[in-house]
């Protein structure tokens, strides 16, 4: 294996500093009486082939056993604690107090302290079930400050918001705040129309079983609006959606490439001019038929009659590339202007 360009460091063995190269490597620990293999990065000699010892890979090495045994026995990780912070606004201590633990527990666990099982279960439960967490704070309401006590239980409240929509819907949304810097509500709102558009013509069924509206600013999702409609004009930055970072692996192959095309392609617009795309589709015409502009309707756009459109889109530009879209963009908004 050839030595990593310039990583030197000074070789016992040799008696000089040489080059060197990362390796993995197994190792046999006894944890509680339980033996586990766990895999370590060391640094190999270039010229005698012995291990060294690098300034910071003794603490990647605590890091890498801490994390491969934790997911070993099922237990929490500090990134996991960390999450479940984040997401009900809550302190260390505070978080101790309503989790049933005591007052430093959560502080233990922050600075490396492996929890048991029971209160790691505790944890991910917290972490999974916004409902648990709402009966957890009402249990020991009593230990908590009135303030902390409410900013955690209408954090509580706001996550148990997320599930008003479908599972795929979420999937979609994380994966789209994950590929996008910055989204806004009215960018989001026609980005899941057009992945749906999308998909139901090159795979011959909607992607998610919502039904969109035809509102005055385009097609809209009455769920996905209630989740964000504080954010108004504003790109989404909302830590209820770190509990669903691995909602996106949830999705196939087959999505993943449709919301890539759509985000590669119409992804590169802002909220207003996709607006504009949506305005001159038949789609969305239709349902507003009799409609005065600026005059607010309910309709549903029927996930049938958005297929039908976007299959004969496809048939016109070939929509399953990115080339094809960024050509039905292109016309599209040469009708609009």
């Amino acid at each position: 294996m050839m030595a990593d360009k310039g990583r030197r460091d000074f070789c016992i063995e040799c008696r000089k500093e040489t080059e060197y190269f990362l390796q993995k490597r197994d190792i046999v620990k006894n944890i509680r009486d339980k033996e586990f293999v766990f895999t370590i990065t060391v640094a190999v000699c270039a010229e005698c082939g012995e291990e060294m010892s690098i300034p910071g890979l003794m603490d990647k090495n605590v890091q890498e056993i801490d994390e491969q045994y934790r997911a070993a026995e099922g237990l929490v990780s500090i990134d996991d604690i960390e999450k479940l912070m984040k997401v009900y606004k809550i302190g260390k201590a505070p978080l101790s107090l309503a989790l049933g633990f005591g007052e430093v527990t959560i502080t233990r666990y922050l600075e490396g302290q492996v929890p048991s099982k029971e209160y790691s279960d505790v944890i991910k439960e917290a972490l999974s079930s916004p409902a648990y967490m709402k009966r957890l704070l009402v249990e020991n309401r009593e230990k908590l400050t009135d303030a902390a006590y409410r900013k955690a239980y209408a954090a509580a409240e706001s996550i148990e918001s997320l599930f008003s929509v479908s599972d795929k819907m979420l999937s979609v949304i994380a994966y789209i705040f994950e590929r996008l810097e910055e989204v806004t509500p009215l960018m989001l709102q026609k980005l899941l129309y057009f992945i749906q558009g999308v998909y139901s013509a090159l795979y011959g069924k909607p992607i998610f079983e919502e039904d969109c509206r035809a509102w005055v600013h385009g097609p809209v999702y009455p769920e996905v609006y209630e989740l964000f409609r504080d954010f108004k004009y504003n790109p989404i930055e909302d830590a209820r959606f770190a509990l669903l970072e691995g909602a996106k692996g949830a999705l196939t192959e087959d999505e993943k490439h449709v919301i890539d095309l759509v985000l590669n392609t119409f992804g590169m617009y802002g909220g207003k001019v996709l607006e504009k795309i949506t305005h001159n589709e038949e789609p969305w015409m239709e349902a507003r038929k009799g409609y005065g502009d600026g005059v607010p309707s309910n309709e549903v756009l029927q996930k049938e009659r958005i297929m039908k459109y976007y299959i004969l889109i496809n048939q016109k530009y070939g929509i399953g590339t990115e080339d094809g879209l960024r050509t039905y963009i292109h016309d599209m908004l040469a009708k609009a202007s």
